[in-house]
């Protein structure tokens, strides 16, 4: 019997580098130093140095991060932040969480990033509307890197200079991804990450770090992650405790030296899926000229998807919709946030249509072939 081919296996990245991580594991327990401390700090300095950012701040985890980097930048009650529905909603949450509003942006239906036409007509509705009403502030906009492929971080950042807007990346599943060769999480005044176990890096448990050029941002973000502290139980901001743990940190070192070799293999895995499935009907991932995308998922549509998704997992192989209802349409935000005149027709679309196939570094040659026969057969 076949054995089962998992969609992702976080506890495979784990053993690929087991001795490694065991050794992190058991300096930072013989140190009794469990916060903030050296590994902390070596992690941020690695970090921020592999993506060529000045600064990098570990923070708990992603939401967290993005909650720190949005409330770094002033924005908060009376404020509204332009992102998109078709996402985790953990992006939603932070906004809310920073006492924002969401105002949704339809994708591209190629790349499922934010649209960049779709974007300016938001903007010019929204504007509109608020004429002599009380509609929260414009002040910033948070694409999204979804599935590894980088947003239209030009165009964005254009209108978001025509507008007078900030720029916060969701980097969260992009670790290592590149458009015209500037890494992402270097395009807008901060970036989040997240280092959830399932993310191209990720930890042992949940992590996260904002990343910003600016000396005086960074400064802001270590304070708000420790209750504004900028000397021990005084607080000279009202901040929070988000703080990335010695143990997490040690482990993030170590995989950090993998990553490339790991997004290496997530694009040699896109590329079997690529030339395998390429005269099916199914919709295959398409990749911006001037982008390097680094397959956090790997993403086909078919209108037959609910079908299909049924079939695989019957033959053992896992899969996923990420995501299956937009953040727009789920009853905590459902008609609560504004979106444009025209609706989200691409958003909606692609959660009818959307799977995510098996995709994770240690995923072997074999078991991407047995995938793509079972598509095959599935197809004809």
């Amino acid at each position: 019997m076949t054995p089962p081919i998992p969609q992702s296996s976080p506890g495979a990245g784990y053993l690929a580098c087991k001795d490694e991580i065991d050794a992190a594991i058991a300096e930072v327990l013989s140190s009794g130093w469990f916060i903030l401390g050296k590994q902390t700090a070596a992690f941020e300095k690695e970090f921020a140095q592999f993506l060529g950012a000045g600064h990098s701040v570990g923070v708990g985890n992603g939401t967290d991060a993005l909650e720190l980097a949005l409330r770094a930048c002033d924005i908060g009650p009376g404020d509204a932040v332009l992102t998109v529905s078709h996402t985790a909603v953990a992006t939603a949450a932070a906004i809310e969480l920073a006492g924002a509003t969401p105002v949704w942006v339809d994708i591209d239906p190629e790349t499922f990033t934010m649209a960049p036409e779709r974007l300016r007509e938001t903007i010019s509705e929204y504007e509109e509307a608020a004429v002599g009403k009380n509609l929260p502030l414009l002040k910033a906009i948070l694409p999204v890197h979804l599935y590894g492929h980088p947003a239209d971080m030009p165009a964005i950042l254009e209108i978001a200079r025509l507008h007078g807007l900030r720029v916060i990346e969701d980097c969260a599943q992009a670790h290592g991804a590149t458009l015209n060769g500037k890494p992402v999480g270097t395009w807008g005044e901060l970036a989040a990450f997240s280092f959830y176990p399932t993310k191209n890096l990720g930890a042992l448990g949940d992590g996260g770090a904002v990343v910003t050029n600016d000396p005086a941002l960074a400064e802001k973000l270590r304070l708000l992650r420790e209750y504004g502290w900028q000397e021990r139980y005084v607080s000279r901001l009202p901040g929070m405790n988000t703080r990335l743990d010695e143990m997490q940190s040690a482990v993030l070192r170590v995989k950090l030296r993998h990553l490339a070799a790991d997004n290496a293999r997530r694009r040699d895995i896109a590329r079997q899926y690529d030339e395998a499935l390429a005269a099916t009907p199914l919709r295959l991932p398409r990749i911006s000229s001037q982008a390097e995308s680094v397959y956090h998922q790997y993403v086909i549509r078919t209108e037959r998807r609910d079908e299909l998704k049924a079939q695989l997992q019957a033959a053992g192989v896992g899969t996923l919709i990420h995501y299956p209802v937009p953040i727009h349409q789920q009853p905590a935000y459902a008609g609560r946030c504004y979106q444009s005149l025209h609706g989200l027709p691409h958003t909606e679309q692609a959660a009818r249509e959307i799977l995510s196939l098996p995709m994770y570094p240690q995923l072997t040659n074999e078991s991407v072939n047995q995938v793509c026969d079972l598509l095959l057969r599935w197809c004809n």
